[in-house]
């Protein structure tokens, strides 16, 4: 696996496969990595000839300073788990190196995607997400982009940010991947207690009820109504916000529509540590 820490380095190294017309994949992580992450590089290997697996803590998405300080960095660890996984590239730069100008501006319209959610709870968010993704994919020009399902919202506002800068590149959304018990798979994670982690799994129960009580077509207000009495049930484990949302738009849905895809996403406290999930429920 070839590891470049500057763009110039990555740009050079791109030039021959792409003269070549191979396909290059791109995976943007902040690292931490887990099975995750390594099922994205495996869809990626699938899809394309070149693999490049981007390594990046991106401090313009944190609100809290605590919380960016807080993200774990194994790094060496990872280097491993992506050898092992035969990524082809590993692009692992500096702040300075991705952001040279501290005073550089950012802004791209995505209407209501970044307002509401995810949004709402971290404002400013998702110009930052976009505000990296789009280096990354201005510096790589990938012909395919793989992202996890896990952060659902963050999914739909790249493939706003690709409508927006009319970009030649395939999202593929990935399956999220859990434990045998049903847990997301989360850098957060490793933050929980074994007990936390159990009462973790709460989460996924609850979208599994809420998965047959939609395809029962029980009526959205019961289904909210279910979901948050599961979570109150469940001793520390505090909730933050449920919903049903069409997938595109994740406005909450007041009534379905057929030919409408809708997703069912969640967001709860365990042991100080915030956890997302969701299930899609009629796919």
């Amino acid at each position: 696996m070839e590891i470049f820490k500057t763009q110039k380095e990555l740009r050079n190294y791109l030039e021959k496969p792409r003269a070549e017309h191979k396909k290059i994949a791109l995976v943007p992580t902040m690292g931490a990595l887990h099975e995750g992450h390594l099922s994205l590089i495996q869809q990626a290997q699938q899809r394309a000839d070149i693999v490049v697996c981007s390594i990046f803590v991106n401090p313009t998405q944190f609100n809290d300073p605590k919380d960016l300080e807080k993200y774990p960095r194994p790094i060496e660890q990872d280097i491993d788990l992506l050898q092992k996984q035969g990524c082809d590239v590993l692009f692992l730069p500096t702040v300075e190196e991705m952001y040279p100008d501290p005073e550089e501006q950012w802004h791209i319209d995505l209407g209501r995607l970044d307002q509401i959610w995810e949004g709402a709870q971290r404002p400013g968010h998702f110009q930052g997400v976009t505000q990296i993704v789009y280096k990354l994919f201005t510096l790589v020009n990938p012909n395919i982009a793989c992202f996890g399902q896990k952060d659902f919202q963050q999914v739909m506002v790249i493939q706003r940010l690709i409508e927006i800068k009319t970009l030649n590149i395939q999202l593929v959304i990935c399956p999220i991947i859990r434990s045998e018990e049903g847990l997301a798979l989360s850098s957060r994670n490793t933050r929980l207690s074994e007990q936390g982690k159990k009462k973790a799994l709460i989460l996924y129960r609850t979208l599994s009820a809420v998965k047959q009580a939609f395809q029962e077509n029980i009526a959205l207000d019961k289904i909210q109504q279910l979901a948050e009495n599961m979570i109150a049930a469940e001793r520390d484990v505090d909730l933050e916000y449920f919903a049903i949302s069409e997938t595109r738009t994740l406005e909450r849905a007041d009534s379905i529509e057929p030919g409408k895809q809708y997703v069912a996403h969640i967001v709860a406290w365990i042991e100080g540590v915030r956890l997302i999930d969701n299930m899609l429920l009629n796919d």
